[in-house]
């Protein structure tokens, strides 16, 4: 038995990071050389898609490239992160039943991220991620615990897959455009 535990809580886990590149691009590197060869990497890279191109064959690009066999995806929270349609699109298609599952789903406060009295509040962050908050199907974090944390975080939200998978809420519309 002990092998298959062994085996169970050290296999590697298809990671999708989702965050503002404008802001936030130092924190996903940082993740990405944290997590080295723990994790598989299924994150867009910098200028990876034409973000010129129409809006749906962006989000399918995404949906079927990246997050169609993710088993987490992990999003940062930076201050205008909450604002980004492409966020928005990729926490949708990470919760969606008819892409893979459902995969599970993390937010990170960055270090950058304004708490108010070690607190956030749900409407600084995204909604579709403050909505899985608040059902108890996503967990969120600070930079630091995380950090600290993440391979057993990680495990924890792909196991919560199935076993919250009742909790998830992914009924709002998606975003159509960045707010400013």
């Amino acid at each position: 038995m002990y092998g298959y535990d062994n085996f169970y809580y050290n296999q590697k886990h298809k990671v999708f990071i989702s965050f503002y590149h404008h802001d936030d691009q130092k924190y996903k590197d940082t993740l990405e050389y944290l997590f080295g060869n723990t994790v598989i990497n299924k994150s867009v890279s910098n200028g990876e898609y034409n973000t010129d191109i129409s809006d749906e064959y962006v989000k399918r690009l995404i949906r079927e490239d990246k997050i169609s066999d993710a088993s987490v995806v992990v999003v940062l929270v930076g201050p205008n992160t909450k604002n980004r349609k492409h966020v928005d699109w990729e926490i949708y298609a990470g919760l969606s039943r008819y892409i893979n599952g459902n995969a599970g789903l993390i937010g990170v406060l960055l270090p950058t991220f304004p708490l108010y009295s070690g607190k956030y509040y749900y409407q600084d962050i995204p909604a579709r991620l403050a909505d899985n908050i608040k059902t108890g199907y996503a967990d969120i974090y600070t930079w630091d615990d995380f950090t600290s944390n993440y391979s057993s975080y990680i495990q924890e939200a792909f196991d919560n897959r199935s076993k919250r998978r009742s909790m998830i809420d992914n009924s709002r519309l998606q975003m159509k455009q960045n707010k400013w």
